[in-house]
């Protein structure tokens, strides 16, 4: 069985003590591929840094969370760029918009992502999306370019099925994280996984941000890492009422397709 991590925050400084520890337990827990979520102009850099030093295991994106939209400015777009040219990052992003913190005004927001999305079509590249409480205005920004960009993925969705169902009606690809292993948010999502198409579900953990909280043993420590994939990946498969060895292939399929992975089987 082989897993592949499509969002994970290693450049996260709870990582750097530990990283190669933590890498080689992904490995030993069957994840053979991750994907470094880069969310600032910093974050993206270290994000390449890592991925560089783990060719064919580990890979890149680059863009600015909303949160952080209101410091978009020449220079970053600039850096962006300079960094979206390296064959280590696979996708713009992660961009979109969080109405639910606001954490940044939200027309910043809203040209920061549009921006992003200008950039996914000059480069052609995909896009690793978030989406939080804005599902309106960010479908409308997406539907404005859809002609021109590619691959959509709505990562970590959280989401209803109206929201679902738009998303799926547009193509795009769903990222379903640990929060389906949340007895206490995730319900709907359990009710909601058996609908993603087959060719439309990736996986990832978000590391370190939202351990499963139904892990069979309980850790010391609320970091979440990459080795926990498969566990996620066991509950979705019982969601979906299909065999885990079935759903690996597939997520791995669509991950290695979306993002244009070389397949390191062997």
């Amino acid at each position: 069985m082989e897993l592949i991590d499509i969002g994970a925050n290693l450049g996260h400084e709870s990582f750097r003590h530990d990283l190669a520890d933590v890498l080689q337990r992904a490995r030993d827990h069957q994840v053979v591929q991750i994907v470094l979520t880069g969310a600032s102009v910093d974050g993206a850099r270290d994000a390449l840094r890592i991925a560089t030093e783990h060719p064919g295991f580990l890979y890149a994106t680059a863009g600015l969370h909303p949160h952080h939209a209101a410091e978009f400015d020449a220079d970053a777009e600039a850096a962006f760029l300079e960094l979206l040219q390296h064959e280590a990052m696979v996708a713009v992003g992660e961009t979109g918009l969080d109405y639910f913190r606001d954490l940044s005004p939200r027309p910043a927001q809203q040209f920061a992502f549009e921006r992003h999305l200008e950039w996914a079509a000059q480069l052609n590249k995909p896009l690793f999306l978030h989406e939080r409480d804005a599902h309106d205005d960010f479908l409308a920004c997406l539907k404005n370019v859809r002609d021109a960009v590619g691959p959509v993925v709505v990562h970590c969705f959280t989401g209803d099925r109206r929201a679902l169902f738009n998303y799926l009606d547009q193509d795009y690809y769903i990222g379903i994280t640990g929060w389906i292993c949340d007895e206490r948010r995730g319900q709907h999502l359990l009710e909601l996984v058996g609908s993603i198409p087959n060719d439309r579900l990736l996986i990832e953990t978000d590391a370190p941000y939202l351990l499963p909280r139904d892990l069979p043993v309980k850790l010391s420590h609320r970091r979440n890492e990459p080795m926990f994939l498969g566990h996620i990946a066991a509950r979705i498969a019982a969601a979906r009422q299909q065999p885990l060895a079935e759903l690996a292939a597939l997520t791995t399929n669509n991950a290695r397709r979306f993002f244009g992975l070389p397949n390191v089987s062997g």
